[in-house]
């Protein structure tokens, strides 16, 4: 891992991004997203960059519209 480079726990990936933890398992259960390593405490650590291209190409991909309550 590069020092430069920021690393995310799932939890905070998921808080970046606006959705559950649940959702940032999907990601990478679906392969827009790798497990980049662990930190100290065993935490799993994806790359910044990552999350951002996994949650841009998810949204897009969903193309979600709200449509308001009847």
């Amino acid at each position: 891992m590069e020092d430069n480079e920021l690393w995310l726990t799932i939890r905070e990936a998921a808080e970046l991004t606006g959705v559950s933890p649940q959702t940032v398992y999907s990601w990478i259960r679906r392969g827009h997203l790798t497990v980049e390593g662990l930190d100290h405490r065993g935490q799993k650590l994806l790359r910044h960059i990552a999350v951002a291209k996994a949650e841009k190409a998810t949204r897009t991909k969903a193309k979600r519209v709200l449509v308001p309550a009847a």
